[in-house]
């Protein structure tokens, strides 16, 4: 069955529109081994709910809380109040739709507070949660994912099943996914970027492919 992976519905939709380019993991209580372990090189973005905050995503991006909410199909079908988002995981639809794919342009890991803070510019989280997220798990490194992704040619409605939620990175789709559709970023664009997101991991090792 097809992978995905799972981001904040905000984060998703970030991904999805080129305003985000890497993602910061240590992986959740219900990973198999506790921690972030990279299983697949391609795969779609599965949008959740699960502990997304409104207060943990940056100002300028607190507008497109409201829109992420539409990556869900809710069962009166209407997007709940922002405000069921603020304390994270209240929030869950019956379905969720799926707009993109990503594989992984390249794979760091970092302990050191100085990157996380320099990648700021290519995430939507505010700078204190990135911080958070290094500081978790302190005795293992934070895995910094930079991501080509790619827009399908037409949204996919998936239902939402139990073994979904929770704190886990992968979950398998139970219906067939294209791996088709357009780059979300030009590549003369993402190459710029790429590199300066390369030259600020570059203090750490690249992880082998």
């Amino acid at each position: 069955m097809p992978i995905a992976f799972k981001e904040w519905a905000v984060t998703a939709r970030a991904l999805s529109e080129g305003e985000q380019l890497v993602t910061l993991r240590k992986g959740g209580i219900r990973e198999e081994s506790k921690h972030f372990v990279l299983e697949h090189e391609r795969f779609f973005l599965y949008p959740t709910f699960d502990h997304q905050r409104n207060d943990l995503v940056r100002s300028s991006h607190h507008p497109e809380l409201r829109r992420a909410l539409e990556e869900g199909v809710w069962p009166d079908e209407e997007p709940p109040p922002r405000a069921l988002l603020q304390d994270g995981g209240i929030a869950q639809p019956d379905r969720v739709r799926i707009r993109a794919w990503a594989e992984v342009a390249d794979h760091f890991e970092t302990d050191d507070p100085r990157i996380v803070d320099s990648l700021s510019p290519y995430h939507v989280w505010t700078p204190d949660y990135a911080r958070k997220r290094l500081a978790w798990k302190r005795r293992h490194a934070l895995h910094v994912l930079l991501l080509r992704v790619h827009r399908i040619p037409r949204p996919v409605t998936v239902r939402v099943r139990d073994e979904y939620h929770g704190c886990r990175s992968w979950v398998e789709i139970d219906r067939d996914l294209p791996f088709e559709g357009t780059p979300v970023m030009a590549d003369e664009e993402f190459d710029r970027a790429s590199a300066s997101i390369r030259s600020i991991c570059g203090q750490g090792e690249p992880v082998p492919a």
